[in-house]
């Protein structure tokens, strides 16, 4: 092949985008955020929100596809074999770092398999309970659930969801297994919460915070050490009698291992223009979350942050004895 011949045929894959990612100028089309969970949910919030504020950054337009199913792990499991190009990437929540203990058979992992790009918030959860439930503070509802552990069941959103993983946590601080129940999704857990057919739950403050200001549950604690601006008037776990526990539900922005460095260098600049964006931390902070701080965007504080939630969140899985094929 000839020199002319080569150089119209590099222009002609320039002009059709068909280089690969970094030998052209990127973004040059749409930008694919790949959420794990359905529509609506508050990862789906999370991401949408930030697809947004990223598309005026990055100049170009993200749209979120949601992949929905087995907690995460078929949306994860699509984007580690995408193309490394910068074009799909993914949102995922703390169930990104919990995975590896809770699914024998995982086809990829949290670290090996995707470029960190960089955190995105931390969000709160709350202890709720049915209207009716005969305790009226956090110590009651220990002392009760500890003495009926038999008849009292506790709602999650399913296997691997924030609300399971933050019961797992509060059965191993009181020291008591109780009958959990899951559900496919917090719109069915809440359902029955609300309609007294399950007796309490943790989920997250973006599911919880509407039903707790019209009174339709009742509300226990905050799972952060401070008290939230949403909900000034819920103590922190500390205050309410149980001070160790701690759960934030943070979300993170990854791509596909092998993405250029240019490019992940851009996407981290894009997400930390973002997160100083007046109204998309307002409307975390309507949320119950709260935009991280930006040297928390990095690769590097993800890198370290994933590392230690998987090694925080594998013994307390192992050790309830929970796995999903």
């Amino acid at each position: 092949m000839g020199v002319r011949m080569l150089l119209s045929l590099c222009c002609a894959l320039l002009l059709s985008g068909q280089l690969p990612a970094g030998a052209a100028e990127y973004p040059s089309k749409v930008v694919t955020v790949v959420v794990p969970f359905s529509a609506g949910g508050p990862s789906d919030t999370i991401a949408r929100l930030l697809a947004q504020t990223m598309s005026g950054s990055l100049k170009t337009q993200l749209i979120v596809e949601n992949v929905a199913g087995a907690g995460g792990t078929i949306g994860a499991a699509r984007v580690a074999t995408s193309p490394p190009d910068g074009y799909t990437l993914f949102v995922h929540h703390i169930g990104h770092a919990t995975a590896p203990a809770l699914y024998r058979k995982l086809t990829y992992h949290p670290i090996t398999d995707f470029e960190p790009i960089g955190l995105i918030n931390d969000g709160a959860m709350t202890l709720i309970a049915r209207k009716d439930f005969p305790a009226k503070s956090l110590k009651e509802l220990i002392a009760h659930v500890k003495a009926n552990k038999d008849k009292v069941n506790l709602a999650n959103a399913g296997v691997g969801s924030a609300s399971h993983l933050a019961g797992l946590l509060f059965m191993a601080e009181i020291g008591t297994d109780l009958t959990t129940i899951p559900y496919k999704g917090t719109g069915p857990a809440m359902n029955d919460l609300l309609g007294g057919q399950v007796d309490f739950m943790i989920d997250q403050t973006t599911n919880t915070t509407s039903h707790i200001k019209a009174g339709k549950v009742q509300v226990y604690s905050v799972t952060t050490p401070q008290r939230l601006p949403s909900l000034p008037e819920v103590p922190t776990m500390d205050e309410a009698g149980l001070p160790n526990y701690r759960m934030t539900v943070w979300h993170a922005l990854y791509a596909p291992k092998g993405t250029p460095k240019p490019i992940i260098d851009k996407l981290t600049a894009a997400l930390q223009a973002a997160l100083k964006d007046a109204n998309l931390k307002q409307r975390y902070a309507e949320l119950g979350a709260e935009a991280v701080a930006q040297e928390r965007a990095t690769p590097e504080a993800l890198r370290g942050h994933l590392k230690a939630e998987i090694e925080k969140w594998g013994p307390i899985i192992k050790n309830a004895g929970v796995y999903a094929d």
